[in-house]
């Protein structure tokens, strides 16, 4: 399955690049009896619906075109944005993270809690610092070592 993924790697970077998108991700998984190939895309500003046709237009036809089929099961092509509460997945994206609201889920309790949301004041390679959005307007330190998952997240 990692080949499907990187044959599409491969084909849908020169199409984003052409359109000023960047690529996000990209998954081939099963769900149920059916196959998905979802690739997640996005640009400055957020990618519309009017995007993703064109980038699963025209990934279509390149798959379409090559010789021999990278996907030999019958699967559906899903092309979206990671959405407005995309996973942070790496030092990078966190730290492109600072300044926004984000959700943070721990291994094992800090002050008595495994989940926090806030806004992200700093990286760094021992923690992170959120400015919680409570009546103190708290701030705290969570360890890095003890962040399970963390994401973007709405504030209501």
């Amino acid at each position: 399955m990692s080949n499907v993924v990187e044959t599409v790697k491969e084909l849908v970077e020169p199409i984003l690049e052409s359109h000023s998108f960047y690529l996000f991700d990209v998954e081939f998984v099963k769900e149920n009896k059916s196959y998905y190939l979802r690739v997640y895309i996005d640009k400055p500003g957020g990618v519309t619906i009017d995007d993703c046709v064109l980038v699963s237009d025209e990934l279509s036809e390149k798959i379409d075109a090559l010789p021999e089929d990278p996907i030999p099961e019958a699967y559906f092509l899903e092309v979206s944005s990671p959405g407005a509460e995309r996973p942070l997945r790496n030092d990078k994206e966190l730290k492109e993270a600072v300044d926004q609201y984000i959700h943070v889920s721990l291994f094992k309790k800090l002050d008595n809690q495994k989940a926090y949301e806030g806004t992200l004041l700093k990286v760094d390679e021992e923690s992170i610092e959120l400015k919680l959005d409570d009546a103190k307007q708290t701030v705290i330190e969570v360890p890095r070592e003890l962040i399970a998952k963390s994401r973007l997240a709405i504030k209501f």
